[in-house]
């Protein structure tokens, strides 16, 4: 793979970092190159216009947009693409990412957006998800892929075992 950046990953805030750089681990586990950014749909929303309009030209397949509170980032963004969006709620809130979610997830029809679950575990999906679409046309990376599924299987199977020992000595 090549290191021209295939995934965007966009957040509203660098506040936004601790929970989004989830997804850069995932994608960087695969060996997928990525650029991260931060940009606003509200205080800079012709920086993020100019961003994904001009991301297909440049060599990007997917975006991935973390963002709390109003959350408007991934509609935007999506309102600007026919890339796939993928969206993180991001729990910044007092609603604790819940406002974010719904305003992920009640997109109106004709404006697609994937949403992943609140926080760190959603952006690690998003970058997982990510590399679950570029896996379609790339027979190396779905491999990668399947090797991932067969480890998360045997890490089951060790902490069960572990569990079980645990219940013996513990007279269970």
């Amino acid at each position: 793979m090549s290191d021209k950046p295939l995934v965007g990953i966009l957040m509203g805030s660098d506040n936004d970092y601790e929970v989004m750089v989830e997804a850069a681990l995932a994608l960087k586990s695969f060996g997928v190159p990525f650029e991260m950014m931060v940009s606003s749909a509200h205080r800079t929303p012709e920086r993020t216009a100019t961003y994904v309009r001009s991301a297909r030209g440049r060599g990007i397949k997917v975006l991935i947009a973390g963002a709390g509170a109003a959350a408007h980032l991934a509609g935007v963004m999506a309102a600007e693409t026919t890339l796939p969006v993928l969206a993180v709620p991001i729990d910044s809130t007092a609603l604790q990412g819940l406002d974010a979610l719904l305003a992920m997830v009640q997109m109106p029809a004709g404006i697609p957006v994937a949403t992943m679950a609140i926080g760190k575990a959603g952006a690690r999906n998003a970058g997982l998800f990510a590399v679950q679409i570029l896996s379609v046309a790339d027979e190396s990376l779905a491999q990668r892929l399947a090797d991932y599924k067969v480890q998360l299987v045997a890490g089951v199977e060790v902490k069960a075992k572990a569990l079980a020992e645990r219940m013996v000595k513990d007279g269970i």
